[in-house]
């Protein structure tokens, strides 16, 4: 490999990185005859980032160049950081080297902003079109729309992209133009609204004509920042539901703030990024999509934030004590996954074998319910335990705070016993 791409891969590659919505599943694409690879409908995770997340895509921007001076982003025009641009043949050389030595099965493909959105875009879209008509490209490819880019940009990117992403960043328009206020949420959200118009007139084609072009077959995803502005988790949440109201919404991403631009007043002064928020976001967000709750259920004006020490799912509970204990070998589906410990694949297992006998205590373990927190909200055949009834929500809420500690200080023991 030429030296001066090497470079520049390391400067792109390491610009890239803050982006999360970057899944790598979605889409089947076979390979044809003539052609190089194929995309797998189950996921791509066969190598590791440098942060040790399982992945096999080339993540990497075509340009960390910028114009606009976003407060925070790495890349912002005013930081003194290391640039660089790839030309369109030397990152489709690229993925097309790194997919035949079996380093990737996909490409991630991001940029800044350079002169404006219709010329990054045009670039991008030449990317994924010499891969696909050139190079006869069939791996998956994951195109970041440009914010304020035409619609006929787009609906070519489409053509040729297994998923696109437009990044939100920021969940209110207030606080995007106090943090980047050379952007509006109507540049974010035509292009969202360009690509669901692609993707449903591209199924109805396909209903009436088999060899119809797919469009963006994975659907659309995005990325909000978390910790950057003052916002809820409620506002975050409720923009989120929003989002998934629309078909082609796949998933929310949910970006942890990184305090890259500490000398900005704008943003909060942050030691690490909030990590622990992060995630309890993602479990609220798989409660709205899996488990058939509704925002207001999970965070409202009286409970505007997630409870850091414990998941979402068991919050919920502890402030409905009324709705507990449930039966688990009479309860319909739907109130089995409100159980702290049930799952989706565990609440099914659940209703199929109550079938055959009545379940108890060992039943439950072997299907793959938390006892560990189940026991609480439950009875059952021969499950001699005292219910959030008779305990309080707030005793329980102890118990297993403690427990969580515990384990976590088990674990901080074990990998120090380990480094010695």
């Amino acid at each position: 490999m030429d030296d001066n791409v090497l470079e520049k891969l390391k400067i792109l590659a390491e610009s890239a990185k803050y982006d999360v919505s970057c899944a790598s599943s979605g889409t089947t694409r076979k390979n044809q005859p003539g052609g190089l690879g194929n995309a797998a409908g189950w996921g791509i995770c066969h190598s590791f980032a440098a942060d040790g997340r399982c992945i096999s895509l080339l993540k990497i921007m075509l340009t960390n160049y910028c114009m606009f001076d976003c407060a925070y982003c790495i890349n912002r025009r005013s930081n003194d950081i290391r640039r660089a641009t790839l030309s369109v043949s030397e990152l489709v050389n690229l993925t097309i080297e790194f997919y035949r030595r079996n380093y990737i099965e996909g490409l991630f493909l991001s940029s800044g902003v350079v002169r404006n959105a219709d010329y990054t875009m045009e670039r991008l879209v030449r990317v994924a079109k010499d891969l696909r008509l050139v190079h006869h490209f069939n791996g998956y490819i994951h195109l970041k729309s440009i914010p304020g880019a035409s619609r006929e940009l787009i609906s070519e990117a489409g053509l040729y992209a297994d998923r696109m992403s437009v990044n939100i960043e920021i969940p209110n328009e207030k606080s995007l133009q106090l943090l980047a206020p050379e952007k509006n949420f109507k540049s974010v959200y035509e292009p969202m609204r360009y690509i669901q118009q692609g993707v449903l007139q591209s199924e109805d084609e396909r209903k009436h004509f088999r060899n119809a072009p797919r469009f963006v077959p994975a659907g659309q995803s995005t990325q909000m920042i978390v910790g950057a502005t003052s916002d809820k988790d409620k506002d975050i949440l409720r923009l989120t539901s929003a989002l998934y109201q629309h078909p082609t919404m796949k998933r929310v991403y949910y970006s942890g703030y990184v305090p890259v631009n500490n000398y900005d007043d704008r943003l909060p002064a942050l030691k690490q990024p909030p990590l622990v928020r992060e995630n309890r976001l993602y479990q609220a967000d798989w409660l709205l999509r899996f488990y058939q709750f509704k925002v207001d259920e999970i965070v409202n004006d009286a409970f505007p934030d997630l409870d850091l020490e414990i998941d979402p799912k068991l919050s919920w509970a502890l402030r409905h004590p009324e709705q507990f204990p449930v039966d688990i070998n009479n309860a319909d589906y739907e109130m089995l996954l409100r159980v702290p410990g049930i799952g989706v694949k565990s609440a099914k297992m659940i209703v199929v074998a109550r079938r055959f006998q009545r379940l108890a205590f060992e039943q439950l373990k072997k299907i793959g319910v938390v006892m560990k927190k189940a026991r609480y909200f439950i009875t059952c055949h021969e499950l001699p335990i005292m219910t959030v009834q008779e305990l309080t929500p707030e005793y329980v809420r102890s118990l297993l705070v403690k427990k969580s500690l515990r384990k976590q200080e088990d674990e901080r023991q074990l990998v120090f016993r380990f480094q010695e």
